[in-house]
């Protein structure tokens, strides 16, 4: 009997029987957890919660695109006809318009010859060579109205209109190519002779702009002088316009005018240092640098 009145004095002093004091049994308990357990461990086949490191664990969960460690564009296919895309030279348009219209303001000289330096000096064009800006490209934009003279050299041209347009008034066109430490010190010649450092020898044309740069019909600076004599004549005859005599042209000595090779700036040889402050232009008397700058 002692048990017995044990146990009803426990039970009178335990509090009324409700939902928020009940409990299931052990063995209930252990079933439900078996049953609804991850696995864990090696068999383990994902994690609950965050990481323990990095951004999930800290709530710093990068922009969409970029989880991880690999960004959005490393994720995507490959698209291999872009390959070396950002490696290709560019080359700034600039039509026969805006050449005209330059010459009409006065911020071109029709009676010295034209090359990239000229058109850059003129503070209206977005040059920069940081953006692989290898020269200009001259379009036909505008030549029927495209007047004046000119000796132009630029770096690429597409459209045989734009050579006839220029020949047609008696003018020369050249295609000659720069490497781009020659683009950067033509494309900023005060800034360049302030630097201290030679003129640099132009570099040779890449292989796959050797064939451009040899054609008379691209008026290339490496073409044959006899050929493209004959290119000029054929397009006269095609555009039915007579070609001026360059014999007879009192500005002869302008229109003639061309470049060596290795050269970048009409008057200034490869080597050569200009001191803008005193003025002065100091020449290279040692053999080894004479043969070095030597075309």
């Amino acid at each position: 009997m002692a048990s017995v009145e044990k146990s009803l004095l426990m039970l009178r002093n335990l509090p009324r029987v409700a939902l928020n004091n009940i409990k299931e049994f052990p063995e209930v308990i252990k079933e439900r957890k078996e049953r609804h357990a991850l696995p864990r461990g090696k068999d383990a086949k994902f994690k609950l919660g965050a990481d323990h490191k990095g951004a999930a664990q800290r709530m710093s969960r990068p922009r969409l695109g970029f989880g991880k460690s690999t960004p959005g564009y490393l994720r995507v296919p490959k698209e291999y006809y872009y390959s070396g895309h950002h490696l290709l030279r560019q080359y700034l348009p600039i039509s026969l318009l805006q050449i005209q219209r330059l010459i009409d303001l006065g911020r071109l000289n029709p009676n010295e010859p034209i090359d990239l330096t000229d058109i850059c000096n003129t503070k209206l064009l977005m040059f920069d060579p940081n953006k692989r800006h290898y020269g200009f490209q001259l379009t036909d934009e505008g030549a029927d109205v495209f007047k004046s003279k000119i000796n132009i050299e630029v770096q690429w041209i597409l459209s045989e209109l734009t050579i006839a347009a220029i020949e047609r008034n008696g003018g020369a066109v050249t295609t000659k190519y720069y490497d781009i430490a020659s683009v950067h010190a033509m494309s900023d010649p005060r800034k360049f002779f302030s630097s201290g450092k030679p003129i640099p020898k132009n570099g040779t044309p890449p292989l796959n702009a050797i064939e451009y740069y040899t054609s008379a019909a691209n008026r290339g600076y490496l073409a044959n002088p006899d050929q493209i004599r004959m290119e000029r004549l054929k397009l006269a005859q095609k555009y039915g316009y007579e070609l001026p005599d360059l014999e007879k042209d009192p500005l002869k000595d302008m229109l003639s005018k061309r470049k060596d090779p290795r050269q970048i700036w009409h008057g200034l040889e490869p080597g050569w240092l200009v001191n803008l402050k005193d003025e002065v232009i100091l020449k290279p008397a040692d053999k080894e640098w004479i043969e070095y700058y030597k075309s």
